[in-house]
């Protein structure tokens, strides 16, 4: 019976419109259109992904192996199971092109391709020609076609000629689209593309040289992936075989998609949660305008259920409208910038409506604008008429009964299981809401402080009286400091932290890159070139030291007879092939941290010595035994050692070392690392790759500028959803500057009438805003700064010191964002009749 009756009450005060309200409906509506909008992009990417798998893959199924093509066996099975079969080889090399006596080179990712490639799809080149007739070359020489950056670098223009180790090719033309590309990972140089049997005299596919081979598979219509899956994987996964097929044709990306769409989701959170300061705080300020309501229905006999329900099915309506409104807009928008998209994305994606991030945004929506608003609802329970009548709710409890915070507290449970469950993050969900919490309590502990602080010191501003009337105003009841600090500080907080991240991340690049990096990573240099290679550098008074490693690559199949992923689960030792090396006595420098290095003269059965960060990581201990397919040969040895690794110097490091024994006999190259001054490096590359033209040389600096590109797209992404969190929260504060407008225009009512000018009470308005927004942004900068710290020294590992630009610009951003938005409700309050406005308050 009451239900109905709240029920009547609601609808009809829903009619007098949505006064009061549109800053509550934006808040929401924006933080589930920012969450949605994320979630269907991302939606719309899987959805391109799974669409387009077979082409992106190049094949229904692949089969990769290591360093080695596909025993006779192998071969056999594939030529039996497919339609057609396609032989694709992957390794990094360097274009050399000489000209007018001088050698320019380029470091490329180069694919070779058999006559059937590509299974699917079509390879677009310019100038237009069919890719056989590209590779089949001209004059003699073989044919090949070249990314238009790698060629537009080397100045190379079609018909020229270059080399790539000790064999020529001609340029036919250029790649405008590689069908396959988008599967294939991370490169660090642009493409080159050239026929397997060109490369027979070109000293690159030597046995040990670092290459991979694919598979690419043309199945029949209808096949089962999964069983042929499960049937290649019983055959050969012990021969080192990755499998991969049309369902997932480009893992690689679809996992930075995922990962990073859910990252961005609970950054929108952070959005949200902002939002739901403006929610609350548009609640409170309506049940205070609707103070004689609720008085005279509880004086004519409402129960408290009663009006509780007329308010909360009000609020839940208008909640309603908000979440629908925010759905709508994060629906369209990816529609409707769908060109923009797609011509941005690397990978196909289908814009469309989907459903379930829409659902999930929904529920993320409801979440917070019933956290948000059950507190403010419950608390008029308790609420008499006469003290409703006498003081407009301002003797109010602070809190609502307890039955009601641990509703809410469930709720804000709910919340983040709710999180955790659709990101599929839970580390990062918890750590998310953990920062969230903390940063809430900080901000309301330092709106707090803000009043007692603003009370103490009118003291002292005697003489000025524009910035006592401020300060009076801050530290009053009722002022705004708690939304304006909760608001404003949290979104500045996020953008704080990323802009710490950031610039400490770009700090650690450029700081340690010079006293800890080697200048090359110098790839497949063939045991008989090392005597040669090593008397350069070692000769070289440029040089100033230099390692080197046998290097051969093995994936671990097998930790204590158990396949590898059981053990270690997903930790990315056991996810693809690993470095390893081997040798004798132990190497200077490596630091053994449990059990013991093999003797020097140790020719018994396999021992390992395990890198030990990863082995704790992984579970492992000494003793346990480890299996590695190694050129399709397993390998199983013994954990004998833990030794220290670091891999955050770019210089050489293993997870795992042998003793020579074990691996000697296998072919294999070495990999060395030359360290030298920045000016000396051409020089250096230059006398190296004339004398051996087959290896490959990395450029460290280069392969960090690309990390570092990818790590400034994401925090840019990270900006943007901060910004947004940042656009939620100037909302607040314009909702928090209307919901004072009568009390601006009470104030500068009496305040002219005691002879104060128009332009000191502006002043006056000005200096609040400008203080709330100094101690908003001073706050969110030790929040920011505190996030920041975490994040380098326990995620990325790096030192951390204060980017004090990014920190001014936050600080500066917090006070401008408040005197705009309290100076557009200044004027107001100063164009009012005094007397109109005191005798209405009599």
């Amino acid at each position: 019976m009451s239900l109905g009756t709240a029920a009547r009450f609601a609808r009809r005060e829903l009619r007098g419109g949505l006064k009061g309200f549109w800053i509550f409906l934006a808040c929401l509506a924006l933080g589930v259109a920012a969450i949605a909008a994320v979630g269907s992009v991302r939606a719309s990417i899987e959805a391109g992904l799974a669409r387009e798998g077979a082409a992106l893959l190049g094949g229904d199924a692949e089969m990769e192996f290591t360093y080695r093509f596909a025993t006779d066996a192998e071969r056999a099975w594939m030529d039996d199971t497919a339609l057609a079969v396609s032989e694709v080889t992957d390794f990094r090399s360097m274009v050399v092109v000489d000209r007018d006596g001088g050698t320019e080179r380029g470091l490329t990712q180069v694919k070779s391709v058999d006559g059937a490639y590509p299974l699917i799809g079509t390879m677009a080149l310019e100038p237009d020609m069919p890719l056989d007739t590209a590779l089949t070359g001209q004059d003699g020489l073989p044919g090949a076609v070249m990314d238009p950056l790698l060629a537009d670098r080397l100045a190379l223009r079609i018909g020229e000629v270059f080399r790539l180790g000790t064999q020529d090719f001609v340029l036919m033309a250029r790649i405008e689209r590689e069908p396959d590309n988008a599967g294939g990972g991370f490169g660090l140089g642009p493409r080159t593309l050239v026929a397997t049997g060109a490369l027979a005299n070109s000293g690159l596919l030597q046995p040990g040289s670092l290459y991979s081979t694919k598979y690419r598979l043309d199945l029949p219509e209808g096949v089962d992936l999964a069983a042929l899956e499960a049937e290649a994987k019983a055959r050969f996964t012990e021969t080192g075989l990755r499998w991969r097929d049309a369902r997932n044709g480009a893992p690689g990306v679809a996992q930075f998609v995922e990962r990073i769409g859910a990252f961005l989701i609970l950054v929108g959170l952070s959005g949200l949660a902002v939002g739901g300061v403006g929610v609350s705080a548009a609640v409170r300020a309506y049940l205070a305008r609707k103070t004689s309501v609720i008085a005279t229905l509880r004086t004519l006999g409402a129960e408290r259920a009663v009006i509780f329900q007329t308010y909360f099915l009000q609020i839940g309506a208008l909640s309603l409208l908000g979440i629908a409104a925010g759905l709508v807009l994060g629906a369209l928008a990816p529609i409707a910038l769908a060109p923009i998209l797609q011509a941005q994305l690397p990978v196909p994606a289908v814009f469309t409506l989907h459903p379930q991030p829409l659902a999930e945004a929904a529920v993320y929506g409801a979440l917070t604008a019933l956290i948000f608003t059950l507190w403010p609802l419950a608390r008029t329970e308790d609420i008499r008429a006469a003290t409703l009548f006498r003081d407009g709710g301002q003797s109010a409890r602070a809190l609502p009964r307890t039955s009601w915070v641990v509703l809410t507290v469930l709720l804000a449970a709910a919340l983040v299981g709710v999180a955790g469950l659709f990101s599929g993050t839970w580390r990062l969900t918890l750590w998310t809401a953990g920062g969230l919490i903390f940063a809430l309590v900080l901000l309301t502990l330092a709106a707090w402080a803000i009043r007692i602080v603003a009370r103490r010191a009118r003291g002292a501003a005697r003489q000025r009286p524009a910035l006592r009337w401020a300060l009076g105003s801050i530290s009053g009841r009722g002022a705004e400091a708690a939304s304006v600090v909760l608001s404003l500080g949290l979104g500045l907080s996020v953008l704080a932290a990323v802009g710490q991240i950031d610039g400490n991340l770009r700090g650690a690049i450029a700081r340690d890159l010079p006293e800890q990096a080697p200048s090359y990573f110098f790839l497949d240099i063939q045991r008989d070139q090392m005597p040669g290679f090593l008397d350069r550098v070692n000769n070289d008074p440029a040089v100033s030291r230099s390692e080197n490693a046998p290097m051969l690559r093995g994936v671990v199949t097998r930790i204590n007879t158990r396949p590898a992923e059981e053990v270690a689960g997903d930790h990315w030792v056991v996810r693809g092939d690993r470095g390893i090396t081997y040798a004798a006595a132990q190497p200077r420098g490596t630091k053994v941290v449990a059990g013991q290095w093999w003797p020097e003269d140790y020719d018994g059965p396999p021992q390992i010595s395990f890198a030990a960060e990863e082995a704790e990581e992984m579970g492992l201990h000494l003793g346990d035994t480890i299996t590695v397919n190694i050129l399709g040969r397993d390998i199983t040895g013994t954990i004998t050692s833990f030794r220290e690794v670091d891999f955050s110097t770019a210089g050489m490091g293993f997870v795992m070392a042998m003793n020579e024994a074990a691996l000697a006999g296998a072919p294999h190259s070495f990999i060395a690392t030359v360290y030298a001054e920045p000016q000396a490096e051409a020089a250096i590359l230059r006398d190296l790759a004339n004398a051996y033209p087959n290896i490959t040389a990395i450029r460290v600096r280069d392969a960090i500028d690309r990390v570092a590109e990818v790590l400034a797209g994401l925090a840019a992404a990270t900006s943007w959803g901060a910004a947004a969190t940042l656009v939620t929260g100037f909302l607040v504060l314009i909702g928090a500057a209307a919901a004072g407008d009568s009390a601006r225009i009470y104030e500068a009512a009496v305040l002219r009438t005691l002879g104060a000018t128009r332009a000191r009470i502006l002043t006056s308005f000005a200096l609040r805003a400008a203080l709330l927004g100094l101690g908003a942004g001073l706050v969110a900068l030790a929040a920011g700064i505190a996030g920041g710290w975490a994040v380098s020294r326990y995620v990325l590992e790096t030192d951390f010191a204060v980017i004090w630009p990014s920190a001014i610009a936050i600080v500066l951003g917090g006070i401008l964002a408040t005197l705009l938005s309290g100076l557009a409700f200044a004027w107001r309050p100063l164009a009012v009749r005094p007397a109109g406005v005191l005798r209405a308050r009599e």
